[in-house]
């Protein structure tokens, strides 16, 4: 099994500073920002909740969520405008990475609830949970993503109904979504021996290799028009990840970001000329850095600061018309774990103002 090591601290939360003065800050960006999912397991919630993605037609929200003794992120949907959680995946094994059908009739997300030591997976994962509860005191684990080598991806109508696997080469696949006109899924993929990125029919026919680097490539997403993939990587340097943008035929690779840190989770805005993702300055050993959202135009490399939250804000999408922000974040005081939060989101006409990172 494969394992990416990141210190992504994304339920740490710094000293706290005055919250009129962060808040006026995002304001810039962000209005009537608000908790989608919610703490309170005997109400419905759940104990951490993220990575959450806009149907179509912006009402509903499919995010992965870890919900009573169930040690692994299951796959939920939610209305946006309120209503219960909707349990999707099968409830077994680990599962990440939903998406949602152009067409809103069928979602995505990988699942590896076919393990056939499924039972061992989970116990040792409750195990561990437990371990860690009884020694409160200990400093939390860094953030571990495991390239689980029995994750694949299923597709599934909306209710979860009709469940149908789309992967079945060796190693792990997960980390999917649809093409803009619903014909493609791109994903990461380690069935070469490491995580590079591969693009393929739909119905999981037509597999081709995207990138080929020794390293990790993940995270990817097709631009608006289709003609070109964003993606994060850790080439440059282990487990600082850098984000790229390729052709979807594979050709015209660049980076978009150089530096000492973590730029996490891009994600393109509907106008294809913006990107939003998460970024952590790891340049000094001796601080213990924050992840905030930022805003890129990757035409001009030009970069903004939109979260300022004295807790983490990670895994920010973009609605399909491009006025709203979602994302996960530890920001509510008095919790230490993640949940999703959604904004009005507004685009200054003239995109960011510097480059800074």
């Amino acid at each position: 099994m494969i394992e990416l090591l990141v210190s992504l601290a994304v339920t740490w939360q710094p000293a706290a500073q005055d919250e009129s003065e962060w808040q006026a800050q995002e304001s810039r960006w962000l209005k009537n920002v608000r908790q989608i999912t919610v703490e309170d397991q005997e109400r419905g919630g759940f104990a951490r909740a993220g990575e959450a993605y806009f149907s179509p037609d912006a009402r509903t929200a499919i995010f992965q969520a870890v919900r009573g003794d169930n040690p692994f992120y299951q796959i939920y949907t939610i209305g946006l405008a309120g209503g219960a959680p909707r349990l999707i995946s099968t409830g077994r094994g680990r599962t990440t990475c939903a998406y949602f059908h152009p067409s809103g009739k069928k979602v995505i997300f990988a699942s590896s609830h076919l393990d056939p030591h499924v039972d061992a997976t989970e116990e040792t994962e409750r195990k561990r949970i437990a371990d860690e509860a009884a020694e409160p005191s200990k400093r939390r684990r860094r953030y571990e993503w495991v390239f689980d080598e029995h994750m694949d991806i299923f597709e599934a109508g909306p209710d979860g109904s009709q469940l149908k696997r789309l992967t079945s080469a060796a190693g792990y696949d997960a980390e999917g979504s649809y093409s803009p006109d619903g014909k493609q899924i791109v994903f990461c993929s380690t069935r070469d021996g490491d995580p590079d990125l591969y693009i393929m029919n739909a119905d999981g026919s037509g597999v081709r290799q995207l990138t080929n680097a020794p390293s990790y490539d993940g995270g990817p997403f097709f631009s608006p028009d289709g003609k070109r993939v964003i993606f994060r990587s850790d080439r440059k340097e282990k487990d600082l990840l850098q984000i790229y943008v390729i052709n979807s035929d594979g050709s015209g690779e660049r980076a978009l970001t150089d530096n000492r840190g973590v730029n996490w989770c891009p994600y393109w805005h509907s106008d294809g000329k913006h990107i939003v993702y998460a970024f952590a300055d790891y340049s000094n050993p001796a601080a213990r850095p924050n992840f905030d959202l930022y805003l890129m135009n990757v035409e001009t490399a030009r970069v903004e600061q939109i979260t300022f939250a004295p807790a983490s804000d990670v895994l920010p999408v973009f609605s399909p018309d491009g006025k709203k922000l979602m994302w996960t974040s530890a920001r509510r005081a008095g919790t230490k774990d993640s949940q999703v939060f959604v904004a009005d989101f507004e685009l200054e006409p003239n995109g960011a103002a510097k480059k800074d990172k």
